[in-house]
């Protein structure tokens, strides 16, 4: 029994298969013009139409599509009233057509969903589906602290903390765009940033769960103008004083709720400089894999086997075939 998510986010197209054993996938990154520090809606609905076919078909090639019994899709950012982003319309459209080929059901989730659940089973804690905990989404165009609880189908998520201006992502590609680091920019500000003997100091303002970063971020652009930093030492100081601001709001949010546990995800997660802050908190805290941290579809595929084992029974569950 084999079940396919599909994810076609910002700024990665996706598909992946799943079972009980088995993770199969396909990703491909969007393309950004250097210099630029983002896509137009339309570029990316473009993109992610040209570029599923091949990934879909690859995968193919890989799997057999007759042990599908669902497929499951992200169409839209967060699961929130009025939460729309014209990108996921592409991957809807094709997961639409996937399932009534396949004549299998189709579920939909939002693409925050699929982080949470790619984190729990890559990390491998699926007690976390069992309660409420804090689950912290850190990426691209999100920084936000979340009390969340597994409802039988999906995530119930309440913001409590992150970012009231804009996100850790956006901080970081901007400053490295800045620098001449192509976009997304995270990966390469953190091979500059650990090359660096010290850090400029950029002090994050934080009240409670809550942070702010735009500020922080105008004293680095203006640096950068000026020519008077380095810029190893200042992507040192993006990814310091994020992680720090970071360690706060997530101890905050945990003090405030009284939980113990926390997940963190989404492709800032990955960074190996954040993620050493972190994990040195003392409380549970579990990572997506640097692998899935990223977007990808694995979590969606994983939600839609949950939810059709609700609705179907999962007595072949851990069985590939019926």
């Amino acid at each position: 029994m084999m079940f396919l998510g599909i994810d076609t986010s910002n700024y990665t197209t996706s598909v992946y298969s799943v079972d009980s054993d088995n993770i199969i996938g396909r990703r491909k990154i969007l393309k950004v013009k250097h210099g630029e520090r983002g896509l137009r809606q339309s570029d990316g609905v473009f993109q992610h139409m040209k570029n599923f076919p091949e990934l879909f078909r690859e995968l193919c090639s890989e799997i057999n599509t007759s042990y599908i019994r669902a497929v499951g899709v992200s169409t839209r950012p967060r699961s929130i009233e009025g939460s729309y982003m014209p990108v996921f319309l592409a991957g809807k459209g094709y997961a639409e057509a996937v399932a009534c080929a396949l004549g299998v059901p189709l579920y939909e989730y939002s693409h925050q969903e699929g982080h949470i659940m790619a984190g729990i089973r890559s990390c491998g804690d699926y007690s976390l589906l069992e309660g409420e905990f804090i689950s912290v989404h850190i990426s691209g165009g999100t920084t936000e602290i979340l009390k969340t609880c597994y409802n039988g189908r999906g995530f119930d998520s309440v913001i409590i903390g992150g970012t009231r201006d804009i996100s850790a992502g956006q901080f970081i590609d901007r400053t490295g765009v800045a620098m001449g680091l192509s976009f997304p920019a995270g990966i390469q500000l953190e091979k500059l940033a650990l090359t660096a003997e010290k850090r400029v100091s950029l002090p994050v303002k934080t009240d409670g769960s809550w942070m702010n970063l735009s500020g922080v971020e105008t004293k680095a652009l203006r640096l950068l103008e000026a020519a008077e930093v380095d810029k190893a030492e200042l992507a040192m100081g993006v990814l310091y004083e994020i992680k720090r601001a970071l360690v706060r709001t997530t101890a905050a949010a945990l003090e405030q709720t009284g939980l113990n546990r926390v997940l963190i995800a989404g492709g800032v997660a990955s960074n190996s400089i954040i993620r050493e802050g972190l994990l040195g908190m003392p409380y549970d805290v579990k990572f997506a894999s640097k692998e899935f941290s990223s977007d990808n579809a694995m979590g969606i595929a994983e939600l839609a086997g949950l939810e059709y084992d609700r609705e179907y029974g999962s007595k072949n569950r851990n069985s590939i075939a019926d």
